[in-house]
């Protein structure tokens, strides 16, 4: 075997060009992503921390959900040549993509999100007892957990909303591991957040879509096998 094909065959085939590429991925998606969501994210900042703004807040963060989700196509779709090597490209497709079907999981959540953490912070003036809040944090974790399936079925296919909700709850149970570790991921957002680094959770978000489309494999691989044959 000649030198100059030994090179064209070792090329981008190395750890250092395997990493550089994965590095470069997640810049230009995590770019995107935030580019993506900057809207509400400016939006959200010019709002006041009072609980009477939790509506607003949710309406702010509508454009995060096709930007998230663009970002969970980019990763699927990531060519493993470093010749084609598009994640911008990837991510602007994936967005014209999940724009319609994306809103029709993202916006009702939202919207129940809203609802139950404005009586979660209006527990006294609606007189909520304390076994209801209880109630409503464990709906509000299964729901995150739930809309985190979702979003992954309808960024790689194309279901009907009302199937796409019955398979993001199946899964749930279905791939317990996967929803273990998605709990994980949302309790270190969530604890992140409480300490004060608000902007951290924002900044790793490619990685977080990574980890969470990694951790959706199982669950991927069994859509792909069993509900679009």
């Amino acid at each position: 075997m000649s030198t100059a094909s030994a090179t064209r065959k070792e090329f981008g085939e190395g750890p250092l060009a395997r990493a550089a590429a994965l590095v470069y991925s997640l810049l230009v998606l995590e770019v995107l992503l935030v580019l993506g969501a900057a809207p509400g994210l400016v939006l959200l900042g010019l709002l006041d921390r009072d609980a009477s703004n939790v509506p607003l807040a949710a309406l702010c963060a509508l454009p995060a959900g096709p930007a998230w989700s663009a970002a969970l196509y980019a990763w699927h779709h990531r060519s493993r040549d470093l010749t084609e090597l598009h994640p911008a490209r990837a991510y602007r497709r994936g967005y014209r993509a999940a724009v319609p079907g994306v809103f029709t999981v993202w916006a009702p959540w939202l919207a129940a999100m809203a609802l139950i953490c404005t009586v979660l912070t209006h527990r006294d003036a609606a007189g909520v007892p304390g076994w209801w809040m209880g109630l409503l944090l464990v709906v509000a974790v299964v729901s995150a957990l739930w809309v985190t399936n979702a979003l992954v079925i309808t960024s790689l296919f194309t279901f009907k909303a009302v199937d796409t909700a019955r398979l993001a709850a199946y899964f749930l149970v279905k791939s317990f591991r996967a929803t273990v570790g998605n709990l994980c991921v949302l309790a270190a957002a969530v604890a992140v957040t409480a300490a004060g680094a608000q902007v951290l959770p924002l900044l790793l978000a490619s990685v977080v879509a990574a980890g969470t489309l990694l951790n959706s494999r199982p669950m991927i691989t069994e859509i792909r096998e069993e509900f679009t044959a």
